[in-house]
């Protein structure tokens, strides 16, 4: 039977609201760590730490697969297919599988390698506020100047590199995964549609393996040192339904419009965060993580 002790960092209500949280801004290029540690931070909540909010991304991914099901059967057949050839594949469903784990790459090598700081140091609320402000202007920079639309299939081995090094500046709260990686995408040149279906397809390995790596960590103490099963589970399914409908929304939404009110809205996070930190209105450590 699931427990949950009323000194738990995240209880059920406010498992509901930071489910909500990661289904909103998951996919729009606003980063989803950065909004669940403000949220926590301005609500006066413990931090619910790096491993709640690694495992709530399974759900918002778990969306992903749902509405690129069709794609992504293609591409793991043809991924498989590809196998006994010992040379670069024509098919490029095929490729694409390959580019996804080539892609994958950087952010599983940082992610292990700089696990204590992410846990802690990256999650001070003054850099979360500079990734917000840097960031959503070099996304607004880039999707202002960079007019070719290269289709998704046009992807090469170090364009899914680059890619990939973007997506590991997620690794601090504020970058925003999609953010970071639409932003690689449009400066080498692809479409919004095509940077974005690709950041979003690149995300899967990654956040599957950190979410599975993490659950070690959900339920693995009492009381404040750790985040309980049940709010977890219910934050997980929130943001599942939530996010569905905010990529269907998000992919219809770029076929016409761009990235500027995201743009807007990062920078104008980020400064209020400043002004809030330096007027004393806010400890930029404010809810420390969990100790694990």
């Amino acid at each position: 039977m699931l427990t949950i002790a009323a000194a738990d960092p995240v209880n059920y209500f406010r498992a509901i609201i930071l489910g909500i949280v990661q289904g909103l801004t998951e996919f729009i290029p606003i980063s989803s760590s950065a909004h669940i540690r403000i949220t926590a931070a301005i609500a006066g909540w413990d931090d619910p730490g790096a491993a709640f909010t690694a495992v709530t991304q399974i759900g918002t991914e778990l969306a992903v697969v749902l509405y690129f099901r069709n794609d992504i059967l293609h591409i793991l057949r043809a991924w498989f297919r590809s196998l006994p050839a010992r040379r670069w594949p024509e098919d490029p469903d095929a490729r694409m599988g390959w580019l996804i784990i080539i892609g994958t790459l950087p952010v599983a090598i940082l992610g292990l390698a700089l696990q204590n700081p992410i846990d802690d140091a990256f999650r001070d609320l003054r850099l979360t506020a500079f990734m917000l402000i840097v960031f959503g202007l070099l996304l607004g920079w880039a999707d202002a100047n960079h007019r070719s639309d290269k289709p998704i299939e046009s992807l090469t081995v170090r364009d899914g590199l680059i890619y990939g090094f973007a997506q590991a500046l997620a690794l601090i709260p504020g970058t925003s995964r999609s953010g970071a990686t639409i932003t690689a995408g449009r400066i080498l040149g692809y479409s919004r549609e095509a940077a974005t279906r690709y950041a979003f397809l690149l995300a899967l390995p990654a956040v599957f393996a950190s979410g599975l790596f993490e659950l070690k960590d959900i339920g693995s103490g009492p009381g404040k040192d750790s985040v309980a099963w049940g709010p977890t589970i219910l934050a997980t399914v929130i943001a599942f339904f939530i996010g569905l409908a905010v990529i269907a929304w998000l992919m219809k939404y770029l076929r016409t419009r761009s990235y500027a009110p995201f743009v807007a809205y990062r920078v104008a996070l980020g400064i209020f965060l400043i002004i809030l930190i330096t007027a004393g209105g806010l400890d930029p450590n404010a809810a420390q993580a969990i100790t694990k």
